[in-house]
């Protein structure tokens, strides 16, 4: 905590020096190690405010007079390579800086021109962090061994799902790493290319010059590839040509926006791919999100409310046996909360960790797809076999006292 104080200080002291240079080194910073993915300077009339995204939420950094704005903004835009002059309309670059010598980041930067002055918002990609495995990605057991035969298999199309925020890339860039062998050739087509991985072929989607995902898509097919990790699929020609690939004795890997893995199939059908090629091309469908972990340090048990009892087993009356919990015991169950300390920032969480729920496509349900049965159908006859939703992959996690079940009803109530 002292050296994130010191950081701070040393932000204050440039504000008040009126150094654009410094300001913008130690919000870049500070922000990288209180692990923050975002950050958002927000100007008004009077004032213009950094804020900062810690696990989701946003925090207030710090605020500054607008008489420096200009001087701060025009830093950040000779840092991205944008232009300087250029207020009118929204730009955005990506760019690879160091800090202190061996701190290397890529900073998404993106301007915003308001009736004010120019929003930016910096995203934050840590390039010294490692590729997690699967198992420090918190895959339980019964899903490991799933996952891993649908990404070993010579063809079929393995799709990461779950809007913005949830490090679906980072799921893919796991599971390369465990394709990535000398005996397979492996085609990425990406925007941008977040990770630089040894002997991947990454390919580098620009948008301005027409050089889009189905024309990379194409062309990866024409390298002789094995395996293909195509960063987004966006829309009906992409999606063509994956599920093409997939037919012709190639493996995809892709992610896809959704609310969950069971409604990824009407967003298939929605793009007029037919219920057939579903059916015979996608293997598993991975929905996943980060939810903020507990505190270690200010971890406090307690006995929950009779009424939040009632609702957990609502939620895990469909959970499989496979899950070894029984429902009829949760009556005695205890939780967890937080209660206060400074490693955590005063926030109660810290970090995160990922909650899933993986769809496996077997025979069963490629017979439903085909058939055209709504996605109400699918889910339940899903969960009648071996599905567990993400919601009750949550509050396993919470009755582990991993995270709180508050935190869960909270984002599932908004």
């Amino acid at each position: 905590m002292s050296e994130n104080n010191n950081n701070f200080d040393r932000l204050v002291d440039a504000i008040l020096d009126w150094d654009a240079t410094q300001m913008a080194n130690f919000v870049i910073l500070h922000s990288l190690k209180v692990w923050a993915s975002d950050i958002h300077i927000e100007p008004w009339e009077w004032n213009v405010r950094i804020r900062i995204r810690i696990d989701w939420v946003l925090h207030s950094l710090t605020e500054y007079q607008p008489s420096l704005h200009d001087a701060f903004i025009a830093r950040i835009k000779i840092m991205s390579k944008l232009q300087t002059d250029e207020k009118r309309i929204p730009q955005d670059w990506v760019i690879n800086t160091s800090l202190e010598g061996w701190w290397e980041v890529d900073l998404r930067v993106s301007t915003l021109p308001t009736v004010t002055w120019e929003k930016v918002c910096m995203r934050i990609q840590d390039k010294t962090k490692t590729i997690p495995t699967f198992k420090e990605m918190w895959i339980r057991a019964s899903w490991l061994h799933n996952l891993e035969t649908a990404i070993k298999k010579p063809n079929w199309i393995v799709l990461v799902t779950w809007p913005t925020w949830s490090w679906k890339t980072t799921t893919l860039y796991s599971a390369l790493s465990v394709l990535n062998q000398d005996g397979v050739n492996i085609m990425t087509v990406e925007d941008p290319v977040e990770i630089k991985m040894a002997w991947l072929n990454q390919c580098q989607v620009v948008e301005k010059i027409w050089y889009t995902f189905p024309i990379a898509l194409r062309a990866a097919l024409r390298q002789d590839p094995n395996i293909i990790m195509l960063w987004e699929i966006r829309d009906k020609e992409t999606v063509e040509i994956a599920l093409r690939a997939a037919m012709t004795w190639h493996l995809v890997l892709s992610t896809i926006h959704t609310n969950s893995a069971v409604s990824t199939i009407n967003r298939l059908l929605d793009m007029w791919v037919k219920p057939f090629l579903i059916a015979w091309t996608v293997n598993a469908i991975q929905a996943q999100r980060l939810v903020r972990r507990i505190c270690p340090n200010c971890i406090e048990k307690y006995t929950p409310d009779e009424h939040i009892i009632e609702d957990i087993k609502k939620e895990l009356e469909w959970l499989p046996d496979s899950e070894w919990l029984d429902v009829s015991k949760l009556d005695s169950i205890v939780l967890s909360r937080w209660a206060w300390c400074e490693e955590c920032n005063d926030t109660w969480f810290k970090w995160r960790m990922w909650i899933y729920e993986v769809l496996e496509v077997d025979r069963e349900i490629e017979e439903m797809v085909v058939a055209w049965r709504w996605e109400l159908s699918i889910l339940k006859r899903a969960k009648e076999k071996w599905f567990v939703t993400m919601i009750q992959d949550w509050i396993i996690k919470a009755i582990a006292w991993f995270t709180t079940i508050e935190e869960i009803f909270n984002i599932v109530n908004t």
